[in-house]
């Protein structure tokens, strides 16, 4: 989100309350539709930054349609809310054919191949609204965790990039995984699994098209998270008819947390960025103490920059009615790894806490072939892993991965064998203090490192950038 959407999603919000309250369930449909399009930057390859949005809202609509109770019939505001979609889709393409003002895509395809496209589409979501089987659950996630790992695999984005240039009739030569540059797919791709798997599990509530699309691409959360489950988020846009329409302490309290969240992206977090570590500073620091203070410019830009746009997304949230899950909350002073990550975008945390952390875990326990201590240390290699391979599929998250996976548990062992003495440590205030103390500076400096595998683009330079910070290889 740059400032011009921000500040077009604030003007959106008053006119939003405006609106007669049946309409604003719809309005936020409507717009979430179409902001999925303005916000996908233009890409080298034709057509492209049109077709992946769209693309998008046609996986979305197969999912909800994969999702649909099983004795639930297509309802006509289903149908009608699927002809908006597809209406939108279409009135995208029309700077084509027609000279407009503005244009939401800078280019947009021929109309005949878009509308095949979404005639193939409708069919297929109408197919399996009637086919329901668990294998299309388990296959719906299974595609989406593939069209996922392309994406976020640089040989493998580069490679499909290759493919459409040579679709398209463009050199193929120069074809690279920014052409492919999908916007907003990382925190799709969560949720839906999340619906998927919560369907699989019976405790997805009965959604609408309308709300299934809305809760996925809400558009204050679309490029940045939080990552919401549907049940609250849906119980909550069932509820905003019935919101006043002025309302001073959610408008104050939806732009208070938005200038916040300004603050510490625009302002501070971008300043930051000049002193922060990247392979170039790496590259030319001359002492362990650079390196340090490039590190830790880079610790807290990063913090800045991740809460910051969560800031933003919570307060358009509010001022729309819908209050998003926090995301942050002052993760640097947690006095170990294990509360640091139910501070840290703890939205992620959650999500893979609840669909790979407790079903691994169950799992392998009801095996009975590992000890606890095993099935511990299993699981949260391989929660983290998945969180670092999240942020791309690359040799520097996975270390990344595995430096938080084998942290989170070491504390939890460590725990488990020091209880007694650290009930009888509370009864002394003053070295209960200084434990907490050296707790936060040992977590903040174990989660310190670790960024070193998360700034830098391969493993040789995260490796020598980490040798050099204790004076190695100068």
């Amino acid at each position: 989100m740059e400032l011009i959407h921000i500040l077009v999603f604030s003007a959106l919000a008053a006119l939003y309350f405006v609106l007669p309250a049946r309409a604003r369930t719809w309005f936020l449909f409507v717009v979430s539709v179409i902001v999925i399009y303005w916000l996908q930057p233009t890409l080298n390859i034709r057509w492209l930054d049109y077709s992946l949005p769209t693309l998008t809202l046609v996986i979305v609509g197969v999912s909800w349609a994969l999702t649909k109770p099983r004795d639930a019939a297509v309802q006509r505001e289903d149908i009608f809310a699927a002809l908006i979609m597809i209406g939108l889709a279409l009135l995208l393409v029309l700077p084509r054919y027609v000279e407009l003002p503005i244009s939401i895509t800078s280019r947009p395809p021929p109309i005949e191949p878009t509308l095949l496209g979404l005639s193939i589409a409708l069919i297929l979501g109408a197919a399996l609204t009637r086919l329901k089987t668990p294998l299309l659950l388990t296959l719906g996630i299974v595609a989406v965790v593939v069209i996922f790992a392309i994406i976020k695999t640089e040989p493998l984005t580069t490679w499909l990039a290759s493919l459409l240039r040579a679709n398209s009739g463009q050199d193929v030569t120069i074809a690279s995984a920014v052409d492919v540059g999908w916007l907003g797919f990382s925190y799709v791709a969560f949720r839906l699994i999340s619906t998927i798997r919560d369907r699989q599990m019976g405790i997805l509530p009965a959604l609408t098209l309308r709300e299934y699309v809305t809760y996925v691409i809400f558009f204050p959360a679309y490029t940045a998270g939080p990552i919401d489950r549907a049940e609250p988020f849906i119980e909550q846009y069932r509820t905003i008819t019935t919101l006043n329409r002025f309302d001073a302490d959610r408008i104050t309290q939806g732009l208070t947390r938005i200038m916040i969240g300004l603050a510490k992206k625009f302002v501070i977090a971008d300043s930051l960025a000049v002193f922060s570590l990247n392979a170039d500073s790496a590259a030319q620091a001359n002492s362990s103490i650079a390196l340090w203070l490039m590190l830790y410019a880079y610790a807290f830009r990063l913090f800045l920059d991740f809460s910051g746009y969560s800031d933003i997304a919570i307060g358009i949230g509010i001022l729309f009615g819908i209050k998003l899950p926090e995301n942050f909350n002052r993760p640097y002073s947690k006095a170990n790894i294990t509360v640091f990550w139910q501070s840290w975008h703890a939205s992620l945390s959650n999500w893979a806490r609840t669909y790979i952390y407790a079903p691994l875990s169950r799992n392998l326990l009801r095996t009975k072939r590992f000890s606890n201590d095993m099935v511990v240390l299993l699981c949260n290699l391989a929660t983290m892993i998945v969180i670092g391979l999240w942020h791309g599929v690359t040799l520097p998250f996975f270390i990344w991965g595995l430096w938080h996976g084998i942290g989170l548990f070491t504390h939890k062992a460590w725990t488990d064998r020091t209880r007694k003495w650290y009930r009888g440590l509370q009864a002394q205030p003053s070295r209960a203090r200084a434990w907490n103390i050296a707790g936060i500076l040992l977590t903040f400096h174990f989660v310190l490192l670790g960024w070193v595998w998360f700034a830098l683009p391969d493993v040789n330079t995260a490796a020598t950038t980490f040798a050099r910070l204790f004076g190695i290889g100068f």
